[in-house]
């Protein structure tokens, strides 16, 4: 498992009966998490009393409860600011295990010793957009929501990266990368963050199930000579690791390189559990 343990603004205090206490930064959050089926007792003080805590409904989808937790507020992970808000589907806006794989990313990118070109597929708010930036890479960062790519650059300005090479691109991930393909563009990495199910900003159904192997048939075709690395995420319970890096290996054996997958997870302070959240595919020369 690639654990995501460099954090010091966010931590997952504990875990029980389906839900996590989580510090980030001055606050503490209870969120429900569906990885979390043991049930052990709460003895950490903030269980009783968190800034927010969202409830599950029993029908789908919850609300959030809040006590004492500002409307906006900002975390740090090294030279990287993150601006959280609570959304109405549990989210804060970042996913912090995913630092595991900024770190790894950002370590190619700065050691590979030319110009790096890297496409970010369902961008969000832009943590790997950042790390590679960061880095050193020119990135090309695509979201089907208009929102989520000002919060990006929100992001990108409150991490003094403004300046850095960063096109900012709103769109359907898919008819994007088909674009690409046909203006002859290449990259040197790609990175995709893919949800499990959404819809792109002309109502464009995703299913990742059925959607991600033809993206990443496409997603070859835009790779430089040389590439660098390509990476997956998953947080599709159905997709093994395994499956990503069949997946992977199948398109990118012309290249050759390697392929490793790995769950991803956030450490629990309070008793050295791991939380498991998802899965990564990496490929890298």
């Amino acid at each position: 498992m690639w654990i995501a343990d460099g954090w010091k603004d966010y931590e997952v205090i504990d875990t029980s009966a389906g839900e996590k206490l989580e510090r980030w930064g001055d606050y503490l959050l209870v969120r429900p998490d569906p990885q979390v089926i043991w049930n052990t007792p709460r003895k950490a003080r903030g269980w009783t009393h968190p800034n927010a805590h969202y409830h599950r409904s029993k029908k789908g989808g919850g609300e959030w409860e809040f006590f004492d937790l500002p409307e906006q507020w900002s975390i740090h992970y090294k030279s990287l600011t993150f601006h959280l808000k609570p959304f109405s589907f549990k989210h804060t806006g970042l996913f912090p295990e995913q630092a595991a794989n900024w770190d790894w990313f950002s370590e190619k990118i700065r050691t590979a010793g030319r110009p790096v070109k890297v496409l970010n597929l369902f961008a969000y708010t832009g943590g790997a957009t950042l790390a590679a930036a960061a880095a050193g890479a020119a990135v090309t960062h695509v979201d089907a929501s208009k929102g989520m790519v000002g919060w990006a650059k929100e992001n990108a300005r409150a991490s003094a990266l403004e300046s850095a090479p960063i096109r900012w691109i709103v769109d359907d991930c898919v008819k994007f990368v088909e674009r690409e393909i046909r203006r002859g563009n290449h990259y040197d990495a790609i990175i995709m963050d893919p949800p499990s199910y959404g819809r792109g900003p002309k109502g464009e159904i995703w299913k990742i199930e059925d959607a991600i192997y033809p993206l990443v048939q496409l997603c070859a075709k835009l790779l430089s000579d040389e590439p660098l690395f390509f990476l997956i995420n998953s947080y599709t319970t159905g997709l093994a690791p395994a499956v990503l890096s069949y997946m992977i290996a199948t398109e990118l054996k012309p290249f050759g390189g390697h392929v490793d997958s790995q769950e991803v997870g956030l450490p629990v302070s309070s008793n050295g559990l791991v939380v498991p959240c998802g899965a990564s595919g990496r490929w890298e020369r």
